[in-house]
């Protein structure tokens, strides 16, 4: 499996929770690096612990596990959601894709399948139970392309950094300007390559260069 994939569990059940969290730790290749009973702690843990991937529980107290989904993505798009649950249906499925999961199981899954899912997911990879392959293609297809302008996935300061990247900055030359420390730079780059698809530095000079920036 390579490198050790870090994992966060989010479930408010803790028979379940605790079951795979000891079904995970047992295996060579996976690090449970936390828990969270409800989606406030979710969020809360992947923001403290930054692990390559969060196991999300929907329905869930405080804060469900589609908006935790969403603002894990949100903060920190390098980390990889697997969606675990009951829920089957096609609005449940399409809320978890649109806001940001890259993986999505039934609760039926046997150990091999969410094993797959979350090294798949760690590596970048979006992975969906056979069941439910089908309408994510099809989800996927109707989506609308963003039109508004440049890399409207990008926040603020994503768009401030891409800027000096384009122009040929540095990490360090950017937290110099920026006033910021070289890893919220180094942070802010690895989300940049992440929403834009990107695999490398070059990659993401050529793309922003294409679309007007650091000129």
């Amino acid at each position: 499996m390579g490198e050790t994939v870090r994992v966060l569990l989010a479930d408010d059940h803790p028979v379940y929770r605790d079951g795979l969290a000891a079904l995970l730790g047992s295996l060579d290749g996976v690090e449970v690096v936390g828990t969270a009973a409800d989606g406030v702690e979710a969020v809360d843990g992947a923001r403290e612990l930054q692990p390559d991937v969060v196991v999300m529980d929907v329905q869930m107290p405080r804060l469900d596990g589609i908006e935790a989904t969403r603002a894990i993505t949100a903060d920190s798009p390098h980390i990889g959601v697997v969606v675990l649950t009951m829920a089957e249906e096609d609005q449940t499925l399409f809320a978890a894709m649109r806001a940001g999961a890259r993986g999505y199981l039934l609760k039926g899954a046997n150990q091999a399948e969410i094993v797959r899912a979350i090294t798949a997911v760690a590596q970048g990879e979006a992975i969906f139970g056979p069941a439910i392959a089908r309408r994510v293609a099809e989800f996927f297809a109707a989506t609308p392309v963003a039109t508004s302008g440049p890399f409207p996935q990008l926040t603020e300061r994503e768009h401030e950094i891409l800027a000096l990247v384009a122009a040929g900055r540095s990490n360090p030359q950017i937290a110099t300007e920026l006033f910021l420390s070289p890893k919220t730079v180094r942070n802010n780059v690895s989300n940049i390559f992440t929403k834009l698809h990107v695999a490398d530095r070059a990659e993401a000079i050529i793309r922003a260069r294409d679309a007007g920036l650091g000129r």
